[in-house]
This record gives C-alpha cells, structure tokens and sequence, in this order.
C-alpha cells in the first residue's frame, strides 16, 4: 500500500509540474507569434534592400545584418532592454515605463529577421527573374509583381528554413526571463526556487518535453502548409 501510494503521489507531482508550466505556454506563444509577425515584415523589407542595392539604405541593412548575427541573443536583448530606454532619454522620450514585453518582441522581431531576410532573399532569387519579367510584359508595376507573383512563390520555396527559424525563435524565447518575463521557463525558475517537492531533473525533463511537444506541432504544421501549397489547393496569386 505504501509502494501505490509513494506511486501515485508521484504522479501528481509530475502532472502538477506539468501544468503549472503549461500554465504560462500561451505567453511564449504570444512572444512567438508577434515577434514572427514583425520578423516576416521587417524580413522582406531587408530582403528587398538586399535585392535592389540602394546605396544607403544596402549599408545600414548590411551592417545591421553583420551586428544581429555576429552577436548573441541575451547581449542584444540587455541592449535593447537597458540601453534603448537610455538613448532615447537623450531625445527627451522616456520609454522605461513601458511593459517588458515589448523590450523582449523588439529585440527577438529584429534578431529573427536577419535569419528571415536571407531565407526570403534567396527564395527570391529562386524564383527567377523571368517571373519578373513576365510580370512587367503585362504591365504590372514591381509592387504588384511582388505582392502576386514573386513573393507568394518565393514564400512555398523558403517554407523548409522558414519552419526551421521558427522553431529556433521558439527556442530562443526562453531568454526572455532573464529580465523578468514569467514565460514557461521563468516558471520553472519560479518552481525551482520555491521548491515543490520535486528535483532540477525532474523540472526540467517537464519543459524540455514541452518545448519538444511544442516543436512537433510546429513542424507538423509546417509539413501540411508544404503539402497543401505544393499541391496547388491554395491559389497563391489570389
């Protein structure tokens, strides 16, 4: 009777660890989505940049380019979170009373579309530029070619490394506790340093299976977006 017991107070334990840190799962997947929304945008954007070579504007992207991937993650996100507030005080704009949250969005949208804009680049080019071309021929100008016919295409091709970065953002979210945000792994912080009962392995064997589970469904998802673009049941042009 002791042996069922010590068993099922067990199982409680893990599945009460499993939903206190499912608990905060929709925060890192509100960090996710947003941050990728403005990655995509500003992703293009660079793309686009990166495509055209205007002078000026091929500098500032090339050298924002070479910063965003040559430094880690946590050094840009203090940058942002304890420096931006700063210089913009030398405007006479003061932004520390703004939520934490949008520290952690900026630095993860502007770390993430440098990996995008090259993953959009160069599904651009794959497309050709006889698309291009053929766009022009029927008298579309270049925003409409790249609104219904380039960037549609280029986006099936770049589905593969697109899942991949999302993936990695997803990963990377895991960052945003250290200054303060209380997203699945500030939650196991959280766990750890009130001590339920349980051991550091246990507590993170519970989050290393639920980003696991969390990247399955992203996969999965990505692998049916793949199947059904590829096939044509979705009219990209449109």
């Amino acid at each position: 009777m002791k042996v069922v017991s010590k068993i099922n107070t067990s199982l409680q334990d893990w599945a009460d660890l499993f939903l206190k840190v499912l608990d905060k799962l929709p925060l890192t997947l509100f960090m996710l989505v947003t941050s990728l929304f403005f990655a995509l945008i500003l992703g293009v954007i660079i793309a686009i940049i990166r495509i055209q070579k205007p002078p000026i504007l091929y500098g500032i992207a090339t050298f924002y380019l070479s910063f965003t991937r040559c430094t880690p993650l946590l050094v840009q996100l203090f940058l942002v979170y304890f420096g931006l507030p700063q210089l913009l005080l030398v405007f006479n704009i003061d932004i520390n009373s703004w939520n934490r949250l949008v520290f952690v969005i900026i630095t993860f949208s502007f770390h993430t579309a440098a990996y995008l804009s090259e993953v959009i680049r160069s599904a651009y080019l794959a497309v050709g530029t006889e698309q291009l071309e053929a766009a022009y021929s029927v008298g579309m100008t270049y925003t409409q070619a790249l609104r219904r016919i380039i960037l549609p295409q280029a986006f099936v091709i770049s589905l593969p490394n697109l899942g991949n970065n999302i993936i990695e953002l997803l990963k990377d979210t895991s960052l945003a506790f250290s200054i303060g945000i209380i997203d699945i792994m500030g939650q196991v912080r959280i766990i750890l340093g009130n001590n339920h009962g349980m051991g550091m392995f246990e507590i993170y064997v519970v989050i290393s299976l639920v980003y696991w589970g969390t990247c399955i469904l992203i996969e999965g998802i990505i692998g049916y977006a793949e199947k059904v673009f590829k096939k044509g049941r979705v009219s990209l042009s449109k």
